[in-house]
């Protein structure tokens, strides 16, 4: 009986420490809402109950306005996660708690009928290349950093949190967040990044309509044309007229910020890793270079031979092979590197 009182007494003990009523997403995820004054911040925490205390694992995903879960019209719920679905989830749970925050403006959940062909989300199905107007206002670097300070600052508050670790990592456009996120906040212990251009973004245009003439699929004329329009666009984007009629030209601006200025200020552990068939990418293999200028020893990357920019295979006549994929095999590497 003495036994049994024990047990439920430690029972009430942990449900008193870790107990609140968790809005529980498809068996598979934990929703959280912060509001703010002009925003609503979900997020998900890949798990069903909170009664055990692990560090953070933060993962910033990447661009496009895709939901965390999406409904089918007769089938079950299944989770995008923000690409979270191509890891070995379970490996990361080991060890911590694994984290994704909502895209701004866009549900946590979302019918099936309102996604266009890439899974994004669109508030008029008869217009699927129209995303939210909300989501295109709010879809810029720093506030991408605000909304997941907002997110670290209440988990770390939270009784089930491990504070002696603090993982973030992002790819594509994520590992630009990840990236500033890493640059302001002094408690990220380890940063990773994972198919990032470490000169931002725009620069990829250009240099792709180079790769294209080289190739002979455009004229150098094209290309020049196409090189020039570029640099006005850019231009344009840090003009207030032209932002305020096209506010899109925001993410242009903001998300072609150089990464590589902001890594040599990060004294974090960094890992980078990166596959060779990635244009964005490309330039990955000069960042080593800049390291070795100034004296910085915190990187460690990961080159990926043959691999494009979500790490699957690339067939010989460049196309890619959707059937060879290694995202488990990089993210289970950065796992363990966050363990050393």
């Amino acid at each position: 009986m003495k036994k049994l009182q024990t047990t439920f007494f430690l029972i009430l003990f942990v449900q008193i420490i870790f107990g609140q009523k968790l809005d529980i997403i498809n068996n598979q995820a934990i929703q959280f809402t912060l509001k703010q004054k002009n925003d609503t911040i979900n997020f998900i925490l890949i798990d069903t109950k909170l009664d055990e205390i692990k560090p953070i694992f933060l993962f910033c995903q990447g661009s496009l306005p895709m939901p965390l879960f999406v409904k089918p019209e007769k089938d079950n719920m299944w989770m995008i996660g923000g690409g979270i679905t191509n890891f070995d989830i379970d490996e990361i749970k080991k060890n911590y708690h694994l984290v994704v925050i909502s895209m701004p403006k866009t549900p946590v959940i979302v019918h099936e009928k309102n996604l266009n062909k890439s899974y994004c989300y669109i508030p008029n199905t008869e217009e699927p290349d129209e995303f939210a107007k909300e989501y295109v206002k709010a879809d810029f670097l720093e506030n991408y950093e605000y909304r997941a300070e907002k997110v670290l600052n209440f988990l770390r508050k939270q009784k089930w949190v491990d504070n002696s670790k603090l993982i973030v990592a992002g790819h594509s456009q994520g590992s630009k967040v990840a990236t500033l996120i890493a640059l302001n906040n002094k408690k990220v212990t380890h940063l990773g990044l994972f198919g990032a251009n470490p000169f931002g973004r725009i620069d990829q245009n250009i240099r792709n309509y180079r790769k294209e003439a080289e190739r002979k699929e455009i004229t150098w004329e094209k290309a020049n044309e196409y090189i020039e329009k570029t640099y006005q666009m850019y231009k344009d984007s840090y003009d207030k007229n032209a932002l305020n009629k096209n506010p899109y030209l925001l993410a242009w601006k903001s998300f072609s910020r150089p990464l590589i200025n902001d890594w040599l200020q990060i004294n974090t552990p960094t890992y980078l890793a990166y596959g060779t068939n990635d244009i964005a990418s490309d330039l990955c293999d000069l960042v080593p270079l800049f390291y070795i200028q100034n004296a910085k020893d915190n990187l460690t990357y990961k080159r990926y031979l043959n691999l494009e920019h979500n790490f699957f295979e690339v067939n010989e006549d460049g196309t890619t092979n959707y059937e060879k994929e290694h995202w488990k095999e990089v993210m289970n590497e950065f796992i363990k590197w966050t363990k050393k």
